[in-house]
């Protein structure tokens, strides 16, 4: 009978054990994103976390707060570095104050087409440049696709350079997104995208410039009356998290985060290259006027001084080469 109530009571100790254990080992991440929960960001960041259940079991998952909920980009990579945020997603010309690298994929007309970018990204030259995140605390899982930038604006119709001159643009806090403007003769305003449908609204500034996915899930077409199909820069995003944290968990669940955050790229790459038609059929019936042919080659010679400029400041004359090359790779 003792033998029984001490086998009883070890297996008890030990089922309990194993909750705790089990317990302890599912944690939830929190991953920051600024967009709007209808945005293919917020919907990615779903499919990001079914991936990430699925691949280690239940011992990860992940809690999306859109809508800037925790911060503007600025104090959510800044949480992501501290620690207090697990994971976010932000553009990578918010990135280029501590990687100055990361903003030569920001340069206007850099690449040719949406495949050259992916290339780029997804090869050799986007992870070594992915990997300099590492010296400020975060580790770079994946690019994810925030799209081709479009200018809209509510002074005139864009068909060439000289249409933008004297416009106050909102832009992102790149060096190349801001030297591209001040070339064209505009006069960029960086500011966090949670601030910009009050902006366009209150007429602080003129015009802004985003790719058409985040034109429709903010509602800017609601405060822009001009839109022109410019294609002048692809913007990539990138998911960060907090390296101690990634290098605390074990290796399978390293791969796993990495495989997940980009199989849920490439979800998020597919939901916005079949939503743009869509999107601009949907914005003219809200009243825009669209310009969906612009000639790019005037402004590309505008504009193109700032491949120097960036080289001189930052250096990547190198990567710049690599980019050029790999312009028509199969």
């Amino acid at each position: 009978m003792k033998l029984k109530k001490g086998l009883l009571t070890s297996l008890l100790a030990v089922g309990l054990a194993a909750g705790v254990i089990g317990t302890a080992s599912a944690e939830t991440l929190r991953f920051a994103s600024e967009s709007p929960r209808t945005d293919t960001q917020s919907i990615a960041g779903q499919r990001f976390n079914e991936l990430l259940k699925a691949k280690t079991n239940g011992a990860l998952d992940i809690k999306v707060f859109a809508d800037s909920s925790l911060g503007a980009f600025q104090a959510a990579i800044a949480g992501v570095r501290g620690g207090t945020i697990d994971m976010a997603v932000s553009g990578s010309g918010n990135f280029s104050g501590m990687v100055p690298l990361l903003g030569i994929f920001d340069i206007p007309f850099m690449f040719k087409d949406t495949a050259h970018a992916y290339r780029v990204l997804d090869g050799k030259i986007g992870q070594d440049v992915l990997d300099k995140l590492g010296e400020f605390g975060m580790k770079g899982l994946a690019y994810w696709d925030n799209g081709w930038r479009e200018l809209t604006n509510n002074r005139n119709p864009v068909h060439k350079p000289e249409d933008v001159k004297g416009m106050k643009i909102r832009t992102t806090g790149s060096p190349a997104h801001i030297e591209a403007f001040k070339l064209l003769g505009a006069n960029p305003v960086p500011m966090p995208l949670a601030e910009l449908y009050t902006a366009l609204e209150m007429k602080t500034v003129d015009a802004q410039e985003h790719p058409l996915g985040v034109l429709w899930s903010a509602k800017l077409y609601e405060v822009q009356k001009y839109l022109s199909l410019t294609n002048h820069a692809y913007s990539a995003l990138i998911v960060v998290m907090n390296k101690a944290k990634f290098d605390a968990l074990p290796p399978a669940h390293q791969k796993a985060l990495v495989e997940a955050a980009r199989e849920a790229g490439q979800y998020q790459r597919q939901l916005n290259n079949d939503n743009m038609a869509k999107i601009v059929a949907d914005v003219k019936k809200a009243g825009m006027q669209v310009v969906e042919k612009v000639d790019g080659a005037p402004f590309l010679e505008v504009t193109k001084p700032g491949r120097e400029t960036f080289v001189a400041k930052f250096g990547g004359a190198d990567i710049i080469k690599a980019i050029d090359a790999a312009r028509d790779a199969k």
